[in-house]
């Protein structure tokens, strides 16, 4: 649906959704690449406007389906390895959700990045990846939070390897193929809570650890330069 116009509302979809990604791409690579660049001008100006932190988050229905494709591609896994309940579908239908991704592997074997993104993602995983990647080019750390921005962060480190140094993982979550990212990723989690939502919930939990560790290294005193006897 449109939505009302606001200030804060950056529109930016290039069409109303993406096409059924187990018969045909989910998008153009002309319009995967629009949405990175749309992702990446957000993160422009919200550093522009002083974040030295950012949390890409996403809303929405049915996108571990997408997630959890680019991820069994990337990582070279079957769909059943890294398909979730997403918001908590019953075995039957976990099951189709399972046939449908594996329709859309067997439907192309690309293995580019971007083209991964094209024939599998959704809008919001490309405009996560542009945040993402514009973070890390203006040396910005990203708190990474949940399955489906997983899903972006592994296409990102497979096109700019040097993302993953300004990659901090929040949450393990209740996806079954988080734990196979974040593996891949070679990223240790903030903590163990079972959460399931994404939208940056558990990267909003996470931001005061990582605020709190920045301070420790930054301003706490070492013993010997706190005259500590004996260090």
């Amino acid at each position: 649906a449109d939505l009302p116009e606001h200030p804060a509302l950056v529109r930016a979809a290039v069409r109303r959704g993406t096409h059924d990604l187990s018969v045909q791409a989910a998008m153009s690579l002309d319009e995967a690449q629009a949405l990175i660049l749309s992702g990446a001008a957000l993160a422009r100006r919200a550093i522009d406007d002083g974040a030295d932190v950012l949390i890409p988050g996403e809303m929405g229905i049915g996108n571990t389906t997408p997630a959890a494709a680019i991820t069994a591609r990337l990582l070279n896994l079957d769909a059943a390895q890294v398909t979730g309940r997403g918001t908590g579908v019953d075995d039957a239908r976990l099951a189709y959700k399972v046939t449908v991704i594996r329709a859309a592997l067997e439907r192309t074997p690309t293995t580019d990045p971007l083209e991964v993104l094209a024939q599998f993602g959704g809008f919001e995983i490309a405009a996560m990846l542009g945040v993402m990647l514009q973070a890390a080019a203006m040396r910005r750390a990203v708190i990474l939070d949940g399955f489906v921005e997983g899903s972006a962060a592994l296409i990102g480190v497979a096109l700019a390897p040097h993302l993953r140094a300004y990659l901090f993982p929040a949450g393990q979550c209740a996806e079954i193929g988080h734990a196979a990212q974040l593996a891949h990723l070679h990223l240790t989690p903030m903590f163990h809570l079972n959460l399931r939502l994404g939208e940056g919930t558990g990267g909003v939990l996470a931001a005061p650890l990582l605020l709190g560790a920045a301070a420790t290294l930054r301003e706490m005193r070492t013993f010997a330069e706190a005259g500590v006897p004996g260090a």
